[in-house]
């Protein structure tokens, strides 16, 4: 379900050929690399290779997804088993829409479906695997204007719980080591954003925010963070997006090299072959 504003939409064509909003996604692509963006979201070109952790934080994404959904609809939590399938399902999908998926060192696919099984048996014996008061939408997709002149924000929220006085917003995480509360404050702009919407959406219930975060270890942890939804740093990430979109806006695409984003980058051939135009 799409919740949005009642106003007309136009398509504003730096946002890509079919799309006439703005994602979280696509302004840190920005923020990460203009050209980056260019190649993805105007040019349209195609993503080749894949990082091996992009799509196992997908498949990962996809079985907690399906724990809480079975929870929305009235079943109980899922077996093991079945939330491996779900993994194996979305990785084979996602595995699909590329032509070369890029191992870290040491990992191959069975290495990391052994991965997954201890993650998701962890998950499923700790307290994150009950939720905090009634799930009310899973991948819930929520859109609106935040900006003036700004294309609409479109917001896809990976778990919305409700308690006797608040909406929870849940982003899933998946990582190489444990997070901190500091990382997760700092990590806190995309929450910030989607808060910003609900509140329009549920303008008489407090807005809560939290991460719930997967690490990738022989000990996997579980670990839930919350993150204050304070005026002052949503009034300041709103502000960094509309600086983000005038540069899109006014074509400013160049590359910018990184030794932690270009080696795993699918369009690195594309931007070796560019010219400045």
């Amino acid at each position: 379900m799409i919740a949005t504003t009642d106003r007309p939409q136009s398509p504003v064509s730096v946002v890509g050929p079919e799309r006439d909003y703005i994602s979280y996604s696509a302004i840190t692509t920005y923020q990460q690399c203009p050209l980056r963006y260019r190649f993805r979201y105007i040019d349209g070109l195609p993503e080749t290779v894949v990082s091996s952790s992009l799509i196992f934080g997908g498949a990962i994404h996809s079985a907690l997804e399906f724990h809480f959904n079975e929870l929305l609809i009235g079943n109980g939590p899922p077996s093991q088993d079945l939330l491996l399938d779900v993994f194996q399902d979305a990785w084979r999908a996602r595995s699909v829409e590329h032509e070369q998926i890029r191992f870290g060192k040491g990992e191959d696919h069975n290495s990391l479906s052994s991965l997954a099984d201890q993650m998701l048996t962890a998950f499923r014996t700790s307290p994150a695997a009950d939720t905090e008061g009634t799930v009310v939408g899973i991948e819930e997709e929520l859109r609106g204007e935040l900006i003036p002149g700004v294309p609409d924000l479109l917001a896809r929220i990976d778990l919305i719980t409700t308690t006797d006085d608040a909406l929870v917003i849940t982003d899933f995480k998946t990582a190489r080591s444990r997070w901190s509360q500091d990382q997760a404050d700092n990590s806190a702009d995309q929450l910030l954003l989607y808060s910003e919407l609900a509140r329009r959406m549920t303008p008489d219930r407090d807005v809560r925010l939290r991460f719930l975060v997967l690490t990738k270890a022989k000990a996997p942890a579980i670990e839930s963070f919350n993150v204050e939804a304070s005026r002052r740093r949503s009034h300041r990430t709103t502000k960094a997006v509309e600086h983000t979109w005038r540069a899109i806006e006014a074509g400013h695409f160049y590359p910018a090299p990184s030794p932690m984003n270009c080696p795993s980058c699918p369009f690195r051939s594309a931007c070796n072959a560019w010219t400045g135009n």
